[in-house]
């Protein structure tokens, strides 16, 4: 049996009674620049080319990011959106975001350009193509000097075309439909959305990627996020194919499963904790710190709503929290849960 760890959207995925070497997990990528002893030089030059512009391709693992699961790291930003999307934000999380596109096996739209998963790009002077691991999906950036369509028929993924900046690919995206979120929290988008990218390669192993969501029908100003790409040598994606659409009639909203707890109890909850051990997964895409606030009667992990499953259990975008007492009624510290496994965060004094 081989198994590696998917992106905080998926459950581990496990390919059962394949051999690793079958799966080409294993298999030394071709063509790379290597030290003397065999191993990847991710510091050499980048590559570039036949026209000397720099070259994209290969398979890359974008580092851990918090915005994938809240675009919003600070609850008190949450005035950089609209009162009309605010309040649709506000309805996903009440209902325990059970229309999530994601979940739904739906293409994740912009959430896409954030996911932590594995891709390949794949470049030639005319068109670049991105293969996502997760969900099998793709997108066409178009390199010949056209224009994004006028009016376009809204599109899952977008339409995407790119041009250059000296050494920078710049690339603007829209046309997208309104039925995906930002994130996995519930941040809606309208179809006005419009999406900029700027790659720029570093050296062999490693891009730097600027990405900016514009929507004046939502967001009061553009949200920028910086995020860097690592290249993964020696290995390749696996399929990943949803079926969690058939569970969806299981889900329910929060008049059903939520539970109400007052100000004052949850106010004990509300401090710094610190990652003390547990799964570096889950603190690489958590953070090593986790600031918890009451605002207005709800609790936040950062800038996540904690939605109570219990009196010391909470539901929250991308883990499941639960804060544990000692004897004498004091706050010790807090597990975050992922499919990745567990971290423990102490409370500081």
């Amino acid at each position: 049996m081989s198994t590696r760890t998917g992106s905080l959207a998926a459950a581990i995925l496990t390919i059962a009674t394949v051999p690793t070497t079958a799966q080409w997990l294993n298999y030394p990528t071709p063509g790379i620049p290597r030290t003397a002893d065999g191993k990847p030089k991710l510091s050499a030059p980048a590559p570039k080319t036949a026209d000397g512009k720099p070259d994209f391709s290969g398979l890359w693992q974008p580092a851990p990011t918090p915005y994938f699961l809240d675009v919003i790291q600070n609850p008190k930003d949450e005035s950089i959106f609209l009162p009309a999307a605010e309040a649709l934000f506000k309805k996903h999380l009440a209902d325990f975001r059970r229309d999530n596109p994601f979940g739904l096996c739906l293409p994740g739209g912009p959430l896409t350009f954030l996911t932590p998963g594995l891709h390949r790009i794949m470049q030639s002077p005319s068109v670049m193509a991105l293969l996502y691991e997760g969900g099998s999906r793709y997108r066409q950036i178009f390199l010949d000097g056209r224009q994004l369509p006028q009016d376009p028929n809204p599109a899952w993924m977008g339409y995407s075309v790119g041009h250059w900046d000296g050494d920078t690919l710049v690339v603007e995206t829209a046309g997208f439909n309104d039925r995906t979120w930002l994130d996995m929290a519930g941040h809606p988008h309208s179809e006005q959305l419009r999406v900029t990218e700027r790659f720029r390669r570093i050296d062999f192993g490693h891009i730097q990627r600027q990405i900016t969501f514009d929507d004046p029908q939502t967001l009061t100003k553009p949200l920028s996020f910086s995020l860097a790409l690592s290249y993964a040598p020696d290995t390749e994606m696996l399929e990943a194919i949803c079926e969690g659409d058939r569970d969806s009639a299981h889900l329910v909203g929060k008049a059903k499963t939520g539970l109400e707890l007052s100000s004052a109890r949850l106010e004990r909850y509300v401090g710094t904790y610190e990652f003390r051990g547990g799964s570096a997964r889950v603190a690489g895409f958590m953070g090593n710190t986790q600031t918890v606030a009451l605002i207005d009667g709800t609790l936040y992990l950062n800038a996540l709503p904690l939605i109570p499953q219990s009196e010391t259990r909470f539901d929250s975008t991308g883990a499941a929290a639960e804060f544990f007492v000692d004897s004498n009624g004091v706050v010790t510290h807090l597990i975050l849960s992922q499919t990745e496994g567990d971290a423990k965060y102490d409370r500081k004094p």
